[in-house]
């Protein structure tokens, strides 16, 4: 399918891997000049290379934390005028709700929430103007049924989402769309360091907590950052222009729901 956005700009926040690299990769193959990022210098350039080699766009790479005000400065001097915009980073570790002080709870906030907003109030304006835009925040399924260990990450995560679903829909009517994408068990970096974390707290070996998991998930696997990718790529398509304000979940049927 022609998604109909090659050419446009797009920024993708922390996407020299993992899911946001698989967002990069499939914006890449529908034709979209790329800024990504990421704070490994030498992962950073190999996914550049690469996406750049393969898919014949200009991919630039900015070395940068998203999470912090020089991080998004460098990423939007890189690509003033972005077409889509696409949120991630990396969330704060597992642990337990008793060991996380007031703090640790400001920056999760800052890092999950106050990053991507800085971002959105920074380019939607420029969007509307133009008459197109594309914004998706990768979020997690941990907004919509807990995951333990995860109460900071899915805490900030959801106070982003309400905090969207107005700001979405002031700009709907000229031609910018927000949703969110919600990762359940996905095969990345970042789940690895969950199944490691549950094995220090069980005695049991990381690779049996991934086995639980692929037991109870109903698509009997975890997901790639691939089809993750494809699934953003259409929702910054042209063909996208009526989703709005929407919360996609991925995550192969595990959370048990009919709505």
């Amino acid at each position: 399918m022609d998604l109909g956005i090659a050419g446009r700009k797009a920024v993708v926040c922390a996407s020299s891997r993992g899911l946001g690299r698989g967002c990069a990769e499939a914006l890449a193959e529908a034709g979209c000049s790329l800024v990504i990022n990421g704070r490994d210098q030498a992962v950073l350039a190999s996914t550049a290379n690469d996406l750049g080699a393969r898919f014949g766009v200009a991919v630039t790479p900015v070395a940068a934390d998203v999470g912090t005000a020089e991080g998004r400065t460098a990423l939007l001097e890189a690509c003033p005028e972005p077409d889509i915009l696409v949120n991630n980073n990396g969330g704060p570790p597992r642990r337990s709700f008793r060991d996380i002080d007031a703090d640790a709870i400001v920056d999760g906030v800052r890092q999950n929430m106050v990053a991507p907003l800085e971002l959105i109030r920074a380019v939607i304006d420029g969007m509307a103007e133009r008459g197109f835009g594309r914004i998706v925040n990768i979020t997690s399924s941990s907004v919509l049924a807990p995951i333990e260990g995860l109460d900071l990450s899915s805490g900030a995560r959801a106070g982003l989402t309400a905090y969207l679903a107005g700001v979405g829909r002031e700009v709907a009517g000229r031609g910018v769309t927000v949703n969110n994408i919600l990762p359940g068990r996905m095969d990345t970096d970042r789940m690895a360091s969950g199944y490691a974390w549950a094995a220090e707290r069980s005695g049991r070996a990381p690779e049996d907590h991934r086995t639980d998991d692929i037991d109870i998930i109903p698509a009997h696997r975890l997901g790639t950052p691939e089809e993750f990718g494809q699934v953003c790529a259409f929702l910054c398509s042209r063909h996208a222009g009526y989703i709005t304000g929407q919360n996609i979940l991925i995550d192969g049927g595990l959370l048990d729901r009919a709505f």
